[in-house]
């Protein structure tokens, strides 16, 4: 159902459903393309080349999904018996299907979160397993920055590759937010992504485009993940054209997630002056809200209603993006009070 007033769905589901704009399905239309299996697509290597010196990596390599992208990283750091060290509410762990144990035989080595979203320490020292034939062999860890739209402080990555390191261990960072991560530090992409080995970045949540992650690491990595994409079915042909929203996403909608995050933030204030439920306020484009379990299905079909699209339960994720405006978020906050106060 579309909102009585100006005719727009609202979807705050996720910044998943984001459409392309006119701009980037110009240059999407304009694309040059080849084979890119036979890497001969010229829009193709382009986005890969300029992911790769964005992020400060030798090189990077495109995948149709983030999903792929993890998983491709998992199976070329580590092989069958092996081990990655990763946090209990990690994407990697939690919502990708158990790929790296289903197809490669790794075996996850989960860790309790921190409250702020870090894995402690201790803990990642503890979960290390030593060179003994009773255990898998730890070869990976793996982080998330954003997690559940927190921000991971560059101090901790640091402190955790560099044990990671001392420990032998490679690193993986699962970037599907990253952009987020960096413009909410104001650092650079390269510098948000220090110390890791390889870097997942989605390019069609917050930045915009249709479809695509690219996979960064040293040049010898991304050899051996050309081969495991291949092995995934990730080989795409004339994907130039994809990759051109890539581009284009680069170019012009990183900055603007400032956007998103000053929204959620309007989001979470005005949430807060209802008596009823609980929020947090967000530290990027997501805010989280308790519902009165009794009320989420009532909540749900008001909002509906309305024509805003939410996942509603006792624990509400809201996601801002850049289909969503300051009036959206008005109106938002405009349903919610009127839902409550009836």
């Amino acid at each position: 159902m579309m909102n009585d007033d100006t005719g727009k769905l609202i979807d705050l589901r996720s910044d998943t459903v984001t459409r392309p704009s006119p701009g980037m399905r110009a240059v999407m239309a304009a694309a040059e393309v080849g084979d890119d299996v036979y890497g001969d697509d010229p829009t193709v290597n382009r986005l890969q080349a300029r992911v790769a010196e964005l992020f400060g990596h030798e090189a990077a390599l495109f995948a149709p999904s983030g999903t792929q992208a993890n998983l491709i990283a998992l199976l070329t750091h580590c092989q069958r018996g092996d081990e990655y060290l990763v946090g209990m509410e990690a994407h990697t762990y939690k919502y990708e299907a158990g790929g790296g144990a289903v197809l490669g035989g790794i075996q996850p080595q989960p860790i309790v979160h921190q409250a702020d979203g870090s894995l402690a320490l201790a803990d990642i020292e503890r979960a290390i397993k030593p060179d003994d034939f009773h255990f898998a062999r730890s070869r990976l860890l793996a982080l998330e920055n954003t997690l559940g739209g927190r921000v991971i402080q560059p101090a901790y990555v640091e402190a955790a590759t560099g044990l990671a390191r001392r420990r032998g261990l490679a690193t993986h960072l699962d970037g599907a937010r990253i952009c987020n991560a960096a413009v909410k530090l104001g650092l650079s992409p390269r510098d948000a992504v220090t110390g890791f080995d390889s870097v997942s970045v989605c390019l069609s949540k917050g930045l915009g485009a249709p479809v695509g992650s690219v996979l960064c690491g040293s040049r010898e990595f991304i050899g051996r993940a050309l081969r495991w994409r291949k092995i995934l079915g990730g080989g795409m042909r004339q994907a130039g054209i994809l990759a051109a929203a890539g581009l284009y996403a680069l170019e012009h909608n990183i900055p603007r997630l400032a956007e998103d995050h000053e929204n959620a933030a309007q989001l979470a204030r005005g949430l807060s002056d209802i008596a009823q439920i609980g929020v947090s306020m967000p530290d990027t484009n997501m805010v989280f809200a308790d519902i009165p379990p009794g009320q989420c299905s009532l909540l749900q079909g008001a909002l509906r209603s309305k024509g805003i699209l939410a996942h509603v339960g006792p624990r509400m994720r809201i996601v801002l993006h850049l289909d969503v405006s300051r009036a959206d978020v008005e109106r938002t906050i405009a349903a919610f009070q009127e839902f409550f106060a009836g």
